[in-house]
């Protein structure tokens, strides 16, 4: 049974201060192995997620938060439960996605601008259309002198500020960050959220970043956290920005 829907309308009425629901799931669970051996990484997870969320989750390695993100992202399948993209294209299967990964995740023997106009590359955009928007998004995060380097002339902050940069050019709906921060020192660490923060509102994208780091998980309004796959959630009411 597929269990990853589409729906071109929200099904309830969307506040102002919320703003549209990007995607929705009712008791969302993903399993690996079978009989005895079965593991449930994720356990009846049901939220909505609007495109002003700027979401924290936490909680202990193997908790789950991976496998979530995973889903959501639609790069895995539950095993039970719904996912719906409350998509304004009708024919989408879900909004686009923006993904940023924890350590290095650049094509090693392409240039800074080569890497972030390659989505735009896969996704069907024309090569000139593709490498503005890459001059464009490395130039909104004060990187664009770093067009022509490798990834591997970088440090871990810049590498990750080219990531974010790849996914401000694909103007994604939704962005997961996956441990972003996780191989970065404090400093480093700090800018990489102002980042992603900046790019969340100028997009007007819902943003998620997976932390064990209390300080960055402070930095984000809501706070998820899970524990053996099954998820609380704490909303503060204040912005801590």
């Amino acid at each position: 049974m597929n269990n990853i829907r589409n729906t071109d309308l929200p099904t309830r009425t969307e506040s102002r201060e919320e703003g549209p629901t990007v995607v929705r799931t009712h008791r969302l669970t993903r399993c690996f192995g079978t009989g005895t051996g079965t593991v449930v990484a994720v356990r009846g997870v049901t939220v909505a997620i609007s495109c002003h969320d700027r979401i924290a989750l936490t909680g202990p390695s193997g908790s789950g938060k991976s496998t979530l993100l995973h889903l959501l992202a639609g790069l895995d399948e539950p095993t039970a439960g719904t996912i719906s993209w409350l998509s304004a294209e009708p024919h989408a299967a879900r909004p686009a996605v923006g993904l940023v990964f924890q350590g290095r995740s650049l094509v090693p023997n392409l240039d800074v601008i080569e890497n972030v106009r390659l989505p735009l590359l896969f996704a069907g955009h024309p090569e000139r259309e593709a490498t503005a928007r890459a001059h464009d998004a490395l130039a909104r995060l004060g990187i664009d002198a770093l067009s022509e380097a490798l990834p591997d002339a970088l440090s871990g902050g810049q590498a990750q500020r080219v990531a974010i940069a790849r996914v401000l050019a694909s103007a994604p709906r939704l962005v997961l960050a996956d441990e972003p921060t996780g191989q970065l020192d404090h400093a480093a660490a700090t800018l990489v959220i102002d980042v992603l923060l900046r790019a969340a509102d100028e997009l007007g994208a819902a943003l998620m970043v997976s932390t064990h780091d209390p300080v960055i998980a402070r930095r984000l309004p809501t706070q998820w956290t899970m524990r053996d796959g099954r998820l609380r959630i704490t909303t503060s009411s204040e912005d801590p920005r």
